[in-house]
């Protein structure tokens, strides 16, 4: 089962004894500087978790999976994610 923003944000209000008004702020910053910093071609590094960055996927040609015609997918950025080494290590125990 996944776990919920809602649940997230209870799990971090209890580990920093605080209000679940001031965990859910200090998700949705964070969710806003790594756009922000990602909107602006920079890499983010979270300690323990792993890191983010921008990739260039390039144009290329598909086909339409219900006429197989060939179309052109458009070249776009996308956000690729590198786990850290402790998380990858805490996850193949």
């Amino acid at each position: 089962m996944a776990l919920t923003k809602d649940q997230l944000i209870a799990d971090i209000a209890e580990a920093i004894d605080a209000p679940k008004t001031t965990a859910r702020n200090a998700l949705e910053q964070l969710g806003q500087i790594v756009a922000d910093q990602l909107e602006n071609g920079s890499e983010i590094t979270l300690p323990g978790i792993g890191k983010l960055k921008i990739t260039e996927r390039p144009a290329r040609t598909g086909r339409n999976p219900s006429t197989g015609a060939a179309i052109e997918i458009a070249a776009k950025k996308v956000v690729k994610f590198v786990p850290a080494k402790v998380l990858t290590d805490a996850v193949n125990k």
